[in-house]
């Protein structure tokens, strides 16, 4: 398959393929819910934390997903930082160790940026010193999974849509209190409610999974920022349904995110392995 770019995957396959060559994973972990009110609009809430975190500016992220393959569970973990302001992001993804316990692949750096994800160390026959660009208009899920982490400012706008929410308590989250919702996002919602920078990547993803309606756990502090996050799509392979479980953490407010990207002689152009 040709890179700079990508083109579309053929099909809810390319994405699961090139997930599952990334590997995928997520973390769950609930607190206990707490025996506070319910707010009076939870689904208000939930859909003004993308304005929330962008009042905030910047965050570190730690992100998880997890899916099956081969009748096990594999995962991939990205940490980094974030500007929900600018939409522009940087993680370091880290592939699942083997049953040796070891790891035959380098860590992956990713710039996330608006309509585009930059990889190096992809692999898959790309040199080592060159990045791989990846036009996230083009992809069906919107780089929601492809990446192997989901873009957490597209995690978070995915909440506009949200749908039948539910406050199912407070609990703490790293020694914070945080409002517990439960319900679905509409990515179409989601895609025509998001910010400019996100709506191409959104409005792809609305036509790529098997449904509309992604369930989802979002916990919120008392500021209405997101602090977790975990959504979980379904796609279908081959008439088989996968589910792909992706969880965001948002911490350490404010902290300085840089993105450069590379100059165009440094983005590799021949064909990879999917």
């Amino acid at each position: 398959m040709a890179v700079q770019g990508y083109g579309r995957p053929r099909g809810h396959g390319g994405v699961l393929a090139l997930t599952a060559a990334l590997l995928a994973s997520a973390v769950t972990g609930c607190g206990a819910p707490g025996e506070a009110a319910p707010p009076p609009d939870p689904a208000g809430a939930v859909r003004g934390a993308a304005d929330a975190l962008a009042r905030a500016g910047t965050s570190k992220a730690s992100t998880a997903m997890e899916m099956a393959s081969g009748g096990t569970r594999v995962t991939i973990r990205g940490e980094g930082g974030y500007d929900f302001r600018s939409r522009t992001g940087r993680l370091r993804v880290v592939l699942p160790k083997d049953a040796a316990g070891t790891s035959a692949h380098r860590p992956i750096t990713e710039l996330l940026v608006p309509g585009a994800l930059y990889m190096k160390n992809r692999g898959a026959g790309v040199p080592a010193d060159k990045w791989v660009r990846v036009d996230t208009t083009t992809l069906d899920d919107g780089n929601l999974v492809t990446g192997g982490a989901t873009d957490p400012g597209a995690a978070v706008e995915l909440l506009r849509g949200a749908r039948d929410v539910r406050f199912v308590g407070e609990t703490e989250l790293a020694g914070v209190k945080v409002a517990h919702y439960r319900g679905v996002a509409v990515i179409g919602d989601a895609a025509r409610a998001a910010s400019p920078q996100l709506r191409g990547p959104l409005t792809a993803a609305a036509k790529g999974f098997t449904t509309d309606e992604v369930p989802f756990d979002a916990y919120l502090d008392g500021s209405g920022r997101l602090r977790k996050v975990r959504h979980l799509f379904s796609f279908s392979n081959q008439g088989r349904a996968v589910a792909v479980s992706s969880t965001t953490l948002l911490y350490g407010f404010g902290v300085p995110v840089e993105v450069e990207l590379p100059d165009g002689r440094d983005i590799y152009a021949g064909r990879i392995q999917v």
